[in-house]
């Protein structure tokens, strides 16, 4: 990997939210993560992309430790991520992540999935925690929907309650896992829509995503990934404008021409 892209721990500054450093995972013999370096800054819209089996989701996944990295760090708000319980679960909280397929519960209404872990998690009165769904539902524009139950939503309309439910932890961070690519094309906009206004609001985003209409408005800096590695990374006009690595040229030409 590129000199560029090392991020050694000196020089971490004061506002990255998000640390990865020489980091390495392996499934078996499989190297699938290598020598991953990347700070995320506080309020930063990240999408990383890159074809399948690159590695990209599985890297998301280590942040909340989903899953587990051998090699290297991973900081989240200082905090780094160890086998500690305790440390692990102050980073889930502060975490949210959105995943291809909407993880609902589906014996629970649309605002019993909501209200879980707000009551659970961080001990928030019954009657407080629907008030915040409720809001995070009008968010989404989903609100007239709280008593169904998921399986009476269309797709796009289950992930947006996807991401309500996250927004109820009061995350400052958001990770999405290719949140529109189990969607079909008239769901997709419904949900970049969302995604859009909480970048528009600050949010600290990372997001996987083949959605390159997507990158190009609303992220601050377009990662490419591939073969387990950060091949590239740069602001959106010069990623897609002028890739610098033959191997993002062949991917955006790939993927552009559809």
């Amino acid at each position: 990997m590129s000199e560029q892209n090392a991020a050694p721990a000196a020089t971490i500054e004061q506002d990255t939210v998000i640390s990865l450093v020489d980091m390495n995972k392996w499934y078996g013999d499989f190297h699938v993560l290598k020598n991953i370096n990347l700070n995320v800054q506080r309020g930063e819209r990240i999408v990383i992309c890159g074809p399948s089996g690159s590695g990209k989701s599985t890297m998301i996944r280590c942040i909340n430790q989903l899953e587990e990295h051998q090699t290297g760090s991973i900081l989240v708000n200082g905090q780094e991520l160890t086998s500690n319980t305790k440390a692990l679960e102050r980073v889930r909280k502060d975490v949210g992540m959105c995943f291809q397929h909407f993880n609902l519960f589906p014996h629970m209404t649309i605002l019993e999935n909501l209200i879980l872990a707000p009551i659970w998690v961080r001990k928030m009165p019954r009657k407080a925690a629907i008030e915040l769904a409720m809001n995070y539902l009008e968010r989404v524009n989903i609100a007239e929907q709280s008593e169904k139950y998921p399986g009476q939503l269309s797709g796009g309309q289950q992930q947006r309650v996807a991401i309500a439910r996250s927004l109820c932890m009061a995350p400052k961070v958001m990770l999405f896992d290719e949140p529109t690519s189990a969607l079909d094309p008239e769901m997709i906009k419904e949900v970049l829509d969302v995604m859009e206004e909480l970048a528009n609001d600050g949010m600290t985003m990372l997001c996987v995503t083949h959605e390159m209409g997507f990158a190009k408005s609303v992220a601050d800096r377009v990662i490419f990934m591939d073969g387990g590695e950060i091949v590239e990374e740069n602001e959106p006009d010069a990623f897609f404008n002028n890739p610098q690595m033959d191997r993002t040229q062949l991917f955006l030409s790939q993927i552009l021409s559809h």
